[in-house]
């Protein structure tokens, strides 16, 4: 149990970190690729819900009902997926919308505030300024928050599954990247530092292995297949929630045509695939 739990802690803390590679933006591109994020977000939605759906929700009623029978384990797997996006639901509802990352201001419009700030002159400063910097900080307090319960959800799949934390894994890294960029970009835009920038964004992915250690600290002497059932419908509900509250709207806002679409379907290709393979 120590290695496998090594092992999902490793998981948990790459997909959380992934927030540094969206940060990278503020040095190699003067804007992002918006085509590319749109698909990348639709791809990384179609993994979730697929691997819910498919994995994650069916292996839970199984293990719960091996240990409580198949009427009451198959209830109680299905409560705690319900329950897994309740929690998400009271999350992101509890984060006020003016900093919360699913309503904050988005990376066009901070796009074309650069633009504006590259007609100033340096006598007269943006007056914006602080307010991006407000941005920056209140997106990177919030998305520290959504990442605490998705580092509980990696840390605990992959506890259960190494081979399906591992996608899990691949699959919040992926969406963790234009969070990265959410964080970065206004701070960079503020305060014209890449090092403070990236630190911001670099950080907020902590939040990921510190839901895992809380796991490990606090559920470790009591696992089981009955708690990992519940864990693991509980998980698939969190990542249903963010699909659909965060990542697809999203896509759909930065995609043009069926772009978003074409990720959602290839997403869940390649999860159907990997898990025949496995």
């Amino acid at each position: 149990m120590e290695g496998h739990a090594a092992i999902a802690f490793g998981l948990t803390l790459f997909a959380g970190l992934a927030t540094g590679l969206g940060s990278l933006v503020v040095f190699i591109a003067r804007r992002p690729n918006m085509t590319l994020l749109s698909f990348g977000l639709g791809f990384s939605s179609g993994v979730m819900v697929y691997v819910s759906l498919v994995e994650l929700l069916p292996s839970a009623q199984e293990l719960m009902s091996t240990e409580m029978g198949e009427g009451p384990g198959g209830w109680i797997a299905t409560a705690c997926f319900f329950g897994g996006i309740a929690v998400s639901a009271l999350i992101d509802k509890l984060v006020p919308e003016p900093e919360n990352p699913h309503e904050a201001v988005s990376l066009a419009d901070m796009m074309r505030v650069r633009e504006e700030e590259g007609k100033s002159t340096p006598a007269q400063p943006p007056a914006n300024n602080s307010a991006l910097a407000r941005v920056g900080l209140l997106s990177a307090i919030a998305i520290a928050v959504h990442n605490f319960p998705e580092g509980m959800a990696t840390f605990a799949s992959s506890l259960a599954d190494t081979s399906l934390g591992f996608s899990i894994a691949i699959a919040v890294a992926i969406h963790n990247i234009p969070e990265g960029i959410a964080v970065a970009v206004p701070v960079y835009f503020a305060t014209r530092s890449r090092r403070r920038a990236f630190i911001q964004s670099f950080a907020t992915g902590l939040a990921e292995p510190i839901g895992a250690l809380l796991v490990y600290l606090v559920l470790m002497p009591w696992i089981n297949d009955l708690v990992i059932g519940a864990m693991l419908a509980a998980v698939g509900g969190i990542m249903v929630f963010i699909s659909f509250d965060e990542l697809l709207p999203t896509a759909r806002e930065y995609g043009k045509g069926h772009t978003a679409i074409i990720g959602v379907v290839l997403g869940m290709a390649v999860m159907a695939v990997s898990l025949l393979m496995i």
